[in-house]
């Protein structure tokens, strides 16, 4: 039975951020110019202010973020710019997200700890460790209805969590196993060499597969219980003054965050998720009545917007996607998409690829 992994590793009452952290760009500049690229006209095109680089913990629109990656590739002429970008990518460089697993106890802990508070760091985004059996499953996936490219983040961000787990068992590990849910690009031998590790294409979604036994006992050499202590508190304290933590938006934000990240295992539970938020279902139930939405409105939403964005990247199958979205019958999605838009998923993806 998979079990999916999401610790109270940051304060119950924390939400995500309502974009994502400046500290994910860290040293993006001169990564540019090293390529050869023009940062006036990648920043620029990008809706980007490079001052905003130089504070790790301001947050930039997470549509602006994948654009600058994506554009960046194109402007640069190298495809694998986040593949490149990634690999040399240090966990420390990650500002506070990455002292969090820098300074946990084990590299189990480091990653779970990771999981749970990247919620803080980036927000309409899917992050999650699922318990496999003999392997955890490092999920990401940028879930956002207006960001159509983000191919270039899916593999900045799991260079990123290649480089934690390495920086405890050393440059030669390698994943079971690596899959991102883009199309296979021309130089793939590129990505096979930097994760030393057998990687597919057009997935699902973007993860490592972890075995377990790598895992087992090994301390991170910066362990600091009392370190990381105080970035939960930091990360507790930027959320009450200044990331929309501790607001009643942000509470939506991080129900939204659970509700994604729990949909791949079926119909979400009103119980679970308040569960996860700190809450009773009451609780929840009226903190949503505030916002005019009800529990079923709200993954409704979500699964509204989630299923257009899979649907314009044209990479799922339709059973594929309506299980993403937690439907044991595709025939259930396709009725569900028919209330919502008055076409089936197929018949909407069909006028789609005319109109383009």
């Amino acid at each position: 039975m998979l079990q999916t992994l999401i610790p109270n590793a940051v304060p119950s009452n924390a939400a995500s951020n309502r974009g994502v952290l400046s500290a994910a760009a860290n040293g993006l500049d001169g990564f540019i110019v090293q390529h050869g690229g023009d940062l006036d006209h990648v920043f620029g095109r990008s809706g980007i202010d490079p001052e905003q680089l130089l504070h790790p913990t301001l947050s930039l629109p997470l549509t602006n973020y994948c654009k600058v990656l994506e554009e960046a590739a194109r402007q640069t002429g190298c495809d694998n710019f986040g593949l490149r970008y990634g690999q040399q990518f240090q966990p420390q460089a990650l500002g506070l997200l990455g002292y969090i697993g820098l300074c946990s106890p084990t590299l189990e802990a480091a990653l779970i700890n990771f999981c749970a508070a990247f919620p803080f760091h980036q927000h309409s985004t899917l992050i999650e460790l699922v318990d496999m059996g003999e392997c955890y499953r490092f999920d990401y996936q940028v879930r956002h209805g207006a960001i159509n490219e983000c191919r270039q983040d899916a593999e900045l961000t799991l260079g990123m969590a290649l480089n934690l787990v390495r920086h405890v068992l050393g440059h030669d590990w390698a994943p079971r196993q690596v899959a991102f849910d883009h199309a296979k690009p021309q130089d793939w031998h590129e990505h096979r060499d930097a994760f030393r590790a057998d990687v597919q294409f057009a997935q699902g979604c973007n993860y490592l597969l972890i075995p377990k036994c790598d895992l087992v006992d090994k301390v991170m050499p910066g362990s600091d219980p009392i370190l990381l202590m105080l970035i939960k508190d930091a990360i507790r304290q930027l959320g009450e003054n200044g990331s929309g933590l501790g607001s009643e938006t942000g509470l939506l934000d991080r129900a939204r965050q659970i509700i994604v990240a729990s949909l791949p295992l079926g119909e979400p539970v009103l119980e679970q998720i308040a569960h996860h938020l700190g809450l009773s279902e009451w609780a929840l139930q009226r903190k949503l009545r505030d916002h005019g939405l009800s529990f079923t409105q709200l993954v409704d939403q979500i699964r509204q917007e989630s299923a257009l964005a899979h649907l314009k990247r044209q990479r799922l199958s339709i059973t594929q996607l309506a299980s993403m979205l937690g439907y044991s019958e595709t025939s259930a999605f396709s009725r569900a998409f028919k209330r919502w838009f008055g076409v089936s998923p197929k018949q909407w993806r069909s006028a789609a690829v005319v109109t383009q």
